[in-house]
């Protein structure tokens, strides 16, 4: 399977669409290969994907903030390259302070957890490794075993590189995968991309957090489904992307983070981040 095709891809989740030249970027499908490509498991050191469900109105969130700003910085799982992403969630909004960084994206996100995993409601704060394993975000034991757990299944092997020069406001990406795992009965992978800002900061002035100064790690700036890979699985994907970025975020501080997905299950296949500081 072969081919070129191009269509626009709406970053607009988050946070306003970038306004200027990039408001929408593009996506260019650059080739899909057929199932003639030779399929092997992952190597060791295989990236697992963390995600944690989190507001800064909820007073039980901040240790599992600095739960997630350890599991980033530390690496502290023996083979594992953890990738972490904080996605605040916006039905805290409501109660006494609006998180600035909230977005009903991830409250969505975190329902669709919900209902493929069998969970009985969605709270905070809750992690989700690899898309599989669920609990309390700020358990750190429960964190290290499901990322032990994760890190020896089989991955994609997923390469996120710069294509082209960066600007104020967009960052040319090409993103390839190959040596996709096998799909669950009837599955269909997405591939995603996520913006990231670390090291950011919030004095919360009400709500259940006043008076506290908040830190948080990889919040989820950005995050959309670039493509739903064919029914017939290609063994390698590779696609050019331009992704939007807003000039007020700083750039020393930016990641941009890949990863493959079965659409029901939400296993995660494989991720990968690059950063963009200069």
């Amino acid at each position: 399977m072969s081919g070129r095709t191009r269509r626009a891809l709406r970053l607009t989740v988050g946070v306003a669409a970038v306004a200027g030249v990039v408001a929408s970027g593009m996506v260019s499908l650059a080739r899909t290969a057929s199932h003639q490509d030779r399929p092997n498991r992952a190597a060791p050191g295989a990236a697992v994907l963390v995600e944690l469900f989190t507001s800064e109105g909820c007073s039980s969130c901040p240790p599992a903030d600095a739960l997630l700003m350890r599991l980033d910085a530390d690496r502290p799982v023996p083979g594992a390259q953890v990738i972490v992403l904080s996605e605040h969630v916006d039905y805290w909004d409501r109660l006494g302070w609006r998180d600035p960084f909230s977005s009903r994206t991830f409250t969505d996100r975190q329902e669709s957890y919900r209902q493929a995993l069998g969970e009985p409601a969605s709270y905070t704060p809750q992690m989700v490794v690899d898309g599989r394993t669920v609990f309390v975000g700020s358990l750190e034991s429960d964190a290290r075993r499901a990322i032990a757990q994760a890190v020896a299944s089989p991955k994609a092997e997923i390469h996120l590189r710069h294509t082209g020069v960066m600007t104020s406001d967009a960052v040319a990406l090409q993103i390839r995968i190959t040596n996709l795992p096998r799909l669950g009965h009837g599955e269909r992978a997405e591939v995603w991309v996520a913006v990231t800002e670390t090291g950011l900061a919030t004095n919360v002035l009400r709500g259940e957090n006043a008076r506290r100064r908040l830190r948080h790690a990889a919040v989820a700036r950005r995050l959309e489904c670039l493509e739903t890979l064919p029914v017939v699985m290609p063994t390698s994907y590779e696609t050019d992307i331009v992704v939007p970025l807003d000039p007020i975020w700083n750039r020393d501080q930016l990641r941009v983070v890949g990863f493959i997905q079965e659409a029901t299950s939400k296993r995660v296949l494989g991720a990968v981040q690059v950063s963009l500081a200069p």
